[in-house]
């Protein structure tokens, strides 16, 4: 039997995503009996735990460095003093890295891998290259591009970047260009161009079947609004509602109608905010048909989601490279981003110089956006048709497809 190993990056939700929808696809491409084993930490090991209950023997928990938290996304001084004295629980990083690469040799030296695909997971690279095992690199970033407060951070990304070098092949979760959406962050070196496949982004390829009309499908219908996303650990979602707060604060925005995604399992946060001032359960609203404002949502349904996104006006999001790609490409909608790092500042300015949407770092900037896609509808629905057309969605499939043929190589 053949045996593939998945190492997951557990900093954010986007690498868990893609890497289960790589998954997915696996088996209708290798036609060979094969087993699976996950490696990460934290929320995705967990996630993992609960998807594949009776896997628990192949999934396996191993402490990859990542940054510490800050108010506002990773803190930048504190993971700089992590890398020699112990922070929040963490200990110093130099011993962080050495314990994580010998628990990943153990696990190398235990199952004998045939395949190895990292997302993020840039150890497992030269673990794989020392033991002439063949491995995939998913990505949507090499040498990003980074601005004057951060230059400083410029001898890690070279160092990164040699990493991920170490791959037998860097699967690139994006377009061909000129349609790569991730382009600033990408900046290959000549060394490794021979190794690069765009594979296209990692969509849901899922039809969602609909299953009956919501009451919150119902009070969004026939209203103009924009959708506004929370995403990612919880200071960064917290930190992301804060300024959305200060945002709603503005005179500008008494009137802008807005469905507030918290990304939290948290049914407590389900509401509805009334012209009025008063506060509504989503069926009351309705039942009362409510001239609302603002529509507050734990998490929204498969199907809620694909409803909301395709009735928006516009997306606010924080430069997720796969959230990005589905609301431009798949759903044609303008993005107003306002980003927490400089990977998404690169997204989102690469959209900016496009048309596809509008980068706002400042409060002040958020309301301009919005006027600006209004008022220039019709040149961003054309741009993202452009976009759209070009897109390319089927990126787990395509990387199964190299998957199956790098085991083919091998034999």
């Amino acid at each position: 039997m053949l045996k593939i190993g998945e190492f997951i990056y557990p900093w954010g939700s986007g690498h868990y995503s893609r890497m289960m929808r790589l998954n997915e696809a696996l088996g209708d491409h290798i036609k060979e009996e094969f087993e699976v084993h996950f490696s990460s930490k934290d929320h995705v090991y967990k996630k993992l735990l609960k998807k594949f209950p009776d896997q628990k023997e192949n999934i396996h928990e191993i402490l990859m460095p990542t940054p510490i938290d800050g108010k506002f996304g990773p803190s930048v001084s504190m993971s700089l003093l992590n890398l020699l004295l112990p922070i929040a629980k963490n200990p110093p990083l130099v011993s962080q890295i050495a314990n994580y690469l010998r628990e990943e040799k153990k696990l190398y030296n235990k199952e004998k891998f045939d395949l190895v695909i990292n997302d993020g997971d840039m150890g497992s690279n030269i673990l794989a290259r020392s033991r002439n095992i063949p491995s995939l690199f998913v990505t949507n970033q090499f040498k990003p591009k980074l601005y004057d407060s951060r230059s400083y951070l410029y001898p890690s990304l070279i160092f990164i970047a040699k990493q991920i070098a170490k791959a037998s092949k860097i699967l690139v979760a994006d377009s061909p260009p000129p349609y790569t959406m991730c382009e600033y962050n990408l900046n290959f070196t000549d060394e490794v161009k021979e190794k690069i496949a765009y594979v296209g982004h990692f969509t849901n390829s899922k039809e969602i079947r609909k299953e009956g009309i919501s009451d919150l499908e119902k009070l969004v219908q026939d209203n103009e609004f924009g959708y506004w996303m929370r995403t990612g650990s919880k200071s960064t979602n917290d930190g992301t509602g804060q300024r959305y707060e200060e945002v709603f604060a503005k005179d500008e925005m008494n009137n802008e109608k807005r469905i507030i995604s918290h990304a939290r399992n948290d049914p407590s946060i389900d509401s509805v905010l009334g012209k009025n001032g008063k506060r509504y359960s989503v069926s009351e609203a309705l039942e009362k048909n409510i001239d609302w404002i603002q529509i507050d949502v734990g998490f929204l349904s498969e199907q809620e989601k694909d409803t909301v996104l395709g009735l928006c006006r516009y997306a606010v999001v924080n430069g997720s490279h796969t959230t990005m790609g589905e609301i431009m490409g798949g759903k044609r909608k303008p993005i107003i981003g306002i980003p927490v790092y400089d990977e998404h500042t690169n997204n989102i300015r690469w959209a900016e110089d496009r048309n596809l949407g509008i980068l706002a770092t400042k409060t002040n900037q958020v309301v301009l956006a919005i006027s600006k896609i209004k008022e220039n509808y019709e040149e961003f629905e054309e741009k993202l048709r452009e976009f759209s057309v070009n897109f390319v969605p089927n990126g787990a499939e395509n990387s199964a497809k190299i998957a199956s043929h790098t085991l083919e190589e091998k034999r």
